[in-house]
C-alpha cells in the first residue's frame, strides 16, 4: 500500500512538474537570402518550414526553412511581385491573424494573406505557399481624398472591414468597407467614409480592437480612444496620458483579444492598460509594469495571436518574453547582436523567425524554436489575487474555458480548495454531533439486544452509493429546502427538545410502570415522538414565512439581508454528505467506546460514581483516541467526497462561507473538467495539480490524526 501511494505521488509530481518549467529559445535554421531593399514584414507557416519576407519593393519571397524531402534548404519556393514597377511600398501594418496592409507610395492600399497548403505527393507531405486577397486584388479606397496615408490601423471580421488611418492634411478618418454579402465568399463592398477629427498635429500609433469596437490613437505620450459604434459612426470614449512627465512612449500594442493595451517606454519599461469598472464609469487604468531593459528604451512590442503573451525588442536586439496574467518574466536574450529589421511569432506561437544581418554582410531569415507551453501558471497566479481583464480589482477567480479564442484563462486553485474545506466543515458539523452521541449512547447504554440490530444498519448505510445521495440531494432535498426554510431551521430547536421533553417525561413515569416495559422499548419510543415534531415544523412552515418573512423567506434573505440564496447550497451538501460520513465516525467511535475495559467502568461505579461520571470521566477519556481518529477519518471523506458536491452544489466557484451559497470542490472540478481539458494543456496539468493538493489535504490530516491519536492514547494508556 505505502509503495502504490509513493507510485501515485511520483505521477502526480511527474505530469505537473513541466508546467513550472522556464521557456527557453533555441535557434533552429539560418538562411542566407537576396534582398537589395529593406525588409519590412516576414512571417512562417505553423509548422516552421516555410518562411517568408516582404521586401520594401513589395516583393513577397517564401523560402524553405526545414528539411524538406522535395526541395532543399534555403531554396527559394515562390516570389511575386505585390506592388507595380514603379512603386515601392511605404506602410505595412500587421493586422489579425496574419494579414498585412501594404500602402504603396502611389497612395493604394491593399490586404494580403500568406496562405500554407499542405498536400502529398505519395506518402510524402509538402507544404505550398501562396497569397490571398481578403478584399480583393484592386486597390481599397481608404480615403475618399486620396490624401498620402501617414498611419493605419486594419481589422474586419465577415461582414465589416474597417481602416482608420491618419492621412495628408491631419486628418483622423475611419472607412468602413460593407459586404454586400460575406467576405469569406465575395468581396464585393461598399464603402462609408467619416472623418473623425481634423484638428491632430501628428500621430505616432494607431491601433484597432479584433472586435471592431474601439481604436486607440498615440500623439506623444498621450492615448486617445475612440468607440467605432457603427459603419459610419466614431467618437472620443476616453483620453488620458500613459506615463509620467519624465518619460517618453517608444512603442505599443494590442494584448491578444483587445482588451488590454501594451505601452513601451524609453526607460525600458512595459505597462498594461485595460478597462475597468468605477465609481465614475469604465475607466482605463495602468494594471501592471514589466521592467524589460536597465538601459535601453522598448523598441517594439510583438504580441502572440491566443495567449496573453508578448515579446519585446531593445535596439540592442535584446528579446524578452512575458506573460501577463501571470506576471511572469519566462525569458530574457539576445537573439541577434542588433535590432531586427523585421520578427514575427508563429501561429502556433512555438517559434520566432526575424530578418537579421549574417556574416559577410548577408542578410539572413533566422528561425527560433520557442518552448513556452505553460506561460500562465506561476504559484503567484495559482494562489494570489490576479487582476484579470475587465475586472474591477484582483481577485481569486477559477475559469478555465470560454467560448472565445481571446477568453484569458484563470486558474487560481484558491476558490476550489476553499470550497473543499467549505463543504467538509459544514458535513462535519452535521455529522459529528450526531455520529458521536448516536456511538455514545449505542455502545454505553443501549441494550446488546437492541445494539446487535441498530449497529448492523448504521454501518449497512455506508454501503449506500454516493450518487444516490447526491441524485437525492440535489433533486429532492434541494427543493424542500428552498420551499420550507423556516421548518429546516424549526427542526433545529424542534427535535432536541422533544427528545429532552420525551427523556423528562420517561423520567417521571411511575416505577412500576417503567419495570413493566420492554428495556428496549424506550428509544423506540422517540421515533414517533420525533416524527411528530418534524411534521409539526413544516406545518408551521407556511404560517412563520408569512408573519415573520412576507411570505417568501427567499426573497427575504436576498432583499432585506442582501445574502445571495442558491437552491443548491451549502446547507444542502452539508445535510447530505452528513448522512454518508455518519456511518463511518459511528461505527470507529462505538468500536471504541465499545471496547474499554468492564473492569474500569465497573469499578468506576463500585467508588460511587454515576454512569455519567464515569461515562464522561472514564470512558471517553479511554476511548478519546479512537473517537478522535473516528472524526478524522470522517473529515477525510468528507475532503476527498466527489458525487454528492458535484451534484448538490451547483459548482460554483466562489469564496463565501455562506450557507445559502455553494462551492465547488476540488475533487468535483476534477470530476467536471478533466474529460474536457486537452492532454498536456495547462489545464489538464493544473487539474493534476489540484489532485495532488487533494493528497497533500489528507496526507497532512492522516498525518494530524495519527499524531495526536497517539498522545491521547499515551496520555491516557495508564487508566
Amino acid at each position: 500500500m505505502l509503495f502504490t501511494l509513493v507510485l501515485i505521488f511520483m505521477y502526480l509530481l511527474y505530469v505537473i512538474k513541466p508546467i513550472f518549467e522556464s521557456a527557453k529559445v533555441e535557434p533552429l535554421a539560418s538562411v542566407d537570402i537576396s534582398t537589395p531593399y529593406p525588409v519590412l514584414a516576414t512571417g512562417v507557416d505553423e509548422l516552421k518550414e516555410l518562411a517568408y519576407k516582404l521586401d520594401a519593393k513589395g516583393q513577397m519571397s517564401f523560402y524553405q526553412v526545414a528539411p524538406s524531402t522535395f526541395r532543399d534548404l534555403g531554396d527559394q519556393v515562390l516570389s511575386t511581385a505585390l506592388v507595380d514597377s514603379n512603386a515601392e511600398l511605404s506602410l505595412v501594418v500587421n493586422a489579425d491573424g496574419d494579414k498585412k496592409v501594404l500602402v504603396d507610395s502611389n497612395n493604394n492600399v491593399r490586404v494580403i494573406e500568406p496562405k500554407f497548403v499542405a498536400r502529398y505527393i505519395g506518402d510524402e507531405r509538402d507544404i505550398e505557399p501562396g497569397i490571398a486577397f481578403p478584399l480583393g486584388e484592386e486597390s481599397l479606397p481608404v480615403d475618399e481624398e486620396d490624401g498620402a496615408i501617414q498611419h493605419l490601423a486594419f481589422a474586419m471580421n465577415d461582414e465589416l472591414a474597417t481602416f482608420v488611418a491618419f492621412t495628408q492634411g491631419n486628418r483622423l478618418i475611419k472607412t468602413t468597407l460593407v459586404a454586400e454579402d460575406d467576405f469569406n465568399y465575395d468581396p464585393a463592398y461598399e464603402a462609408v467614409y467619416q472623418t473623425i477629427s481634423s484638428d491632430l498635429a501628428s500621430v505616432d500609433d494607431i491601433l484597432i480592437t479584433p472586435d471592431l469596437a474601439m481604436a486607440f490613437v498615440r500623439i506623444g505620450n498621450r492615448v486617445q480612444v475612440y468607440e467605432l459604434g457603427g459603419e459610419d459612426d466614431a467618437w472620443l470614449k476616453a483620453e488620458f496620458d500613459l506615463v509620467n512627465a519624465d518619460t517618453n512612449v517608444t512603442s505599443m500594442a494590442l494584448l491578444s483579444g483587445g482588451s488590454s493595451l501594451l505601452v513601451g517606454d524609453n526607460k525600458g519599461q512595459v505597462s498594461q492598460w485595460f478597462e475597468v469598472s468605477t465609481k465614475q464609469g469604465r475607466q482605463f487604468k495602468q494594471i501592471r509594469t514589466f521592467d524589460v531593459s536597465d538601459k535601453e528604451a522598448v523598441t517594439r512590442i510583438y504580441t502572440e495571436q491566443f495567449r496573453k503573451s508578448f515579446y519585446t525588442m531593445t535596439p540592442s536586439g535584446e528579446t524578452g518574453v512575458f506573460y501577463t496574467t501571470s506576471e511572469a518574466e519566462l525569458w530574457r536574450g539576445n537573439l541577434v547582436s542588433e535590432q531586427p529589421s523585421a520578427l514575427s511569432i508563429s501561429p502556433r506561437a512555438d517559434g520566432v523567425v526575424l530578418i537579421a544581418p549574417g556574416a559577410s554582410e548577408q542578410t539572413q531569415i533566422q528561425i527560433f524554436g520557442v518552448e513556452n507551453e505553460h506561460p500562465e501558471v506561476t504559484w503567484q497566479a495559482l494562489w494570489q489575487e490576479v487582476w484579470y481583464e475587465g475586472y474591477p480589482e484582483p481577485d481569486y477567480i477559477w475559469q478555465s474555458t470560454s467560448g472565445s479564442d481571446d477568453f484569458e484563462a484563470k486558474f487560481s486553485l484558491v476558490p476550489i480548495s476553499f470550497g473543499t474545506m467549505k463543504a467538509a466543515i459544514y458535513a462535519m458539523i452535521f455529522a459529528v454531533p450526531i455520529a458521536l452521541t448516536s456511538a455514545i449512547y449505542t455502545a454505553y447504554f443501549m441494550t446488546p439486544a437492541l445494539r446487535k440490530k441498530v449497529k448492523p444498519t448504521i454501518e449497512l448505510m455506508e454501503a449506500l452509493p454516493t450518487v444516490i445521495l447526491g441524485f437525492l440531494a440535489g433533486l429532492w432535498l434541494a427543493p424542500i429546502v428552498e420551499n420550507y426554510l423556516p421548518a429546516i431551521f424549526l427542526l433545529i430547536i424542534l427535535l432536541p427538545a422533544a427528545t429532552f421533553v420525551t427523556a423528562f417525561a420517561w423520567y417521571k413515569l411511575p416505577r412500576d410502570l417503567k419495570a413493566r416495559l420492554p428495556e428496549t422499548l424506550a428509544p423506540v419510543l422517540l421515533i414517533p415522538v420525533l416524527g411528530l415534531a418534524t411534521y409539526l415544523a413544516f406545518a408551521l412552515s407556511p404560517a412563520m414565512e408569512v408573519h415573520f418573512f412576507g411570505g417568501d423567506v427567499r426573497q427575504y434573505i436576498t432583499n432585506e439581508l442582501g445574502i445571495d440564496f442558491d437552491q443548491r447550497n451549502a446547507l444542502v451538501v452539508g445535510i447530505a454528505m452528513g448522512f454518508a460520513v455518519i456511518p463511518t465516525i459511528f461505527s470507529m467511535a462505538e468500536d471504541a467506546i465499545f471496547s474499554v475495559p468492564k473492569h474500569l467502568t465497573s469499578g468506576s461505579l463500585a467508588l460511587g460514581a454515576t454512569q455519567w461520571q464515569t461515562l464522561i470521566k472514564v470512558v471517553l477519556l479511554t476511548a478519546s483516541p479512537g473517537i478522535f481518529s473516528a472524526v478524522m477519518m470522517g473529515l477525510g471523506r468528507a475532503v476527498g467526497e466527489t458525487m454528492i458536491v458535484l451534484m448538490a452544489t451547483g459548482n460554483t466557484p466562489i469564496l463565501d462561507w455562506s450557507i445559502f451559497q455553494g462551492m465547488r470542490t476540488l475533487a468535483a472540478n476534477i470530476a467536471v473538467e478533466m474529460p474536457e481539458s486537452e492532454v498536456g494543456s495547462s489545464h489538464y496539468r493544473i487539474l493534476f495539480l489540484a489532485a495532488f493538493v487533494l493528497f497533500v489535504f489528507t496526507f497532512v490530516f492522516n498525518t494530524m490524526a495519527e499524531f495526536i491519536r497517539q498522545r491521547l492514547r499515551e496520555k491516557y494508556s495508564s487508566l
